[in-house]
């Protein structure tokens, strides 16, 4: 058989195996919810806090916070500067209004859930599988996919919302603090062009794309994980396909969720646009 053909068919078989293994995965949450409540729990708390010194492996609740308050210090910044120059720089709380919500605060949120959370799982479950402990799961008639996959995506699930919404908050303080701060801009007028486009659909909406990017994550990481093969090198191969995969994924989705909330040409209905 021809290497293009062999090449073609082994992606159709991978694209079907991960997709029935997400199909599979998101059947099983309910079950999970009810069969391993406490395992769930567990896993929200590793989410959020960690298991270990904040240092070496903290919770991702820092970590979230951390990257949205430097990257949204770097839009003020930045922002203020480029509007200044276009005399418009009155209007800095539009974008910090709007640019936070709606792009930078999701994007960073999910990278963060992908670089600490969704590489550890890739870790845990790629560890198992070259350990046969997935295999020794299934021998004890314990669903292994429904107990290591569908929980982690319950815990994601439930542990995104509140991570989430402090990322905002950070997004939001870093921005106001570089521009009023840093710029000397009026405190009142970027409170007052903040609030007047700040709309609780729109903070829905980023709500909407957080819950989905981690999903995504979790999915896509530990998808990897659960095939890992080939000793602990494999293991950080996968782990490395899976960051890549998830940011590209967040990337392409990000997109097209932005298309479908706000359109081609948003509106801003507050200033008759």
């Amino acid at each position: 058989m021809p290497t293009a053909v062999t090449s073609a068919v082994d992606a159709l078989v991978l694209i079907g195996r991960h997709v029935t293994f997400y199909l599979r995965a998101i059947a099983g949450v309910p079950a999970a919810l009810v069969r391993y409540p406490k395992h769930v729990v567990r896993l929200v708390t590793e989410i959020s806090f960690g298991s270990a010194s904040l240092l070496a492996g903290g919770g991702t609740i820092g970590v979230v916070f951390a990257m949205s308050f430097v990257s949204s210090t770097q839009v003020g910044l930045e922002g203020y500067r480029g509007l200044d120059l276009l005399g418009m720089s009155p209007m800095t709380g539009l974008m910090g209004a709007l640019v936070n919500t709606r792009e930078i605060a999701p994007i960073v949120a999910s990278i963060a859930l992908a670089a600490k959370v969704g590489t550890g799982f890739t870790a845990q479950l790629g560890t198992m599988r070259v350990a046969e402990e997935i295999d020794a799961l299934e021998s004890l008639a314990i669903p292994s996919l429904r107990y290591l996959v569908s929980t982690r995506m319950a815990a994601a699930f439930i542990s995104v919302i509140p991570l989430y919404l402090v990322g905002l908050f950070a997004s939001y303080m870093a921005t106001g603090f570089a521009i009023v701060h840093l710029n000397g801009d009026s405190p009142g007028t970027y409170n007052s062009y903040f609030h007047l486009v700040l709309t609780p659909t729109d903070v829905l909406f980023s709500l909407v794309k957080a819950v989905v990017f981690a999903l995504l994550v979790t999915l896509i990481h530990c998808a990897h994980g659960y095939y890992a093969t080939g000793g602990p090198e494999g293991v950080g191969k996968a782990a490395g396909r899976a960051l890549r995969t998830s940011i590209v994924t967040i990337t392409v989705v990000d997109v097209l969720l932005s298309l479908l909330f706000w359109g081609v040409r948003p509106s801003l209905p507050a200033l008759g646009l």
